[in-house]
């Protein structure tokens, strides 16, 4: 796992060992990135379940202003702190170990430009996610919330909840899904 294009670009990131995260592939990081490559310069960055730190240190790379990584894993931070030191990054980033919902719920009006939204798939974590956030103050209208899951029903099957959510674009690489969209608020 490596930083792709940048000014950490070639510099490979170190993840946990075993099944605990689940990194995600070089082949879809590049897909993401190659659709929102547009949005990245100067924004603010929130990776809500950040593991390796890999999708923020990646757009720090491309010139986002400052990225926020949450994970609640205290082994991944310490992670994360080495990727964002050996980046050269570190300066732009604010590292938290937290639960998901905890942060967003203390996150006290802080709002982000582009989020990144891949907990493990088999917890279902994207509703109630989605949901605190636009409970909280944390998304912006021009908020962009980049999901990856295992599935392409990020909002599981709750027609309430999709109806505050604009879809851009959704794809599929081999099991991942990808699913980009904005609040409609």
């Amino acid at each position: 796992m490596r930083i792709i294009t940048g000014s950490a670009k070639g510099i490979r990131l170190r993840t946990l060992e075993g099944d605990a995260t689940r990194p995600t592939a070089e082949r879809v990081k590049e897909a993401v990135f190659s659709m929102i490559q547009f949005d990245i310069e100067g924004r603010s960055v929130l990776d809500l379940f950040a593991g390796s730190g890999q999708m923020a240190l990646e757009a720090l790379s491309r010139g986002a202003a400052s990225a926020t990584l949450v994970d609640r894993s205290k082994n991944a931070v310490a992670i994360i702190r080495d990727n964002a030191a050996k980046t050269k990054l570190a300066d732009k980033c604010a590292i938290f170990q937290s639960d998901y919902l905890d942060f967003i719920r203390r996150s006290a009006g802080k709002q982000y430009d582009i989020i990144f939204l891949d907990p493990p798939y088999a917890l279902k974590m994207y509703k109630p996610a989605l949901e605190e956030m636009l409970s909280s103050s944390i998304l912006k209208p021009s908020s962009l919330i980049i999901c990856e899951s295992g599935e392409d029903a990020v909002f599981d099957g709750d027609a309430e909840l999709a109806s505050h959510f604009e879809i851009e674009k959704q794809t599929r690489y081999s099991k991942t899904f990808i699913t980009i969209f904005r609040p409609i608020i």
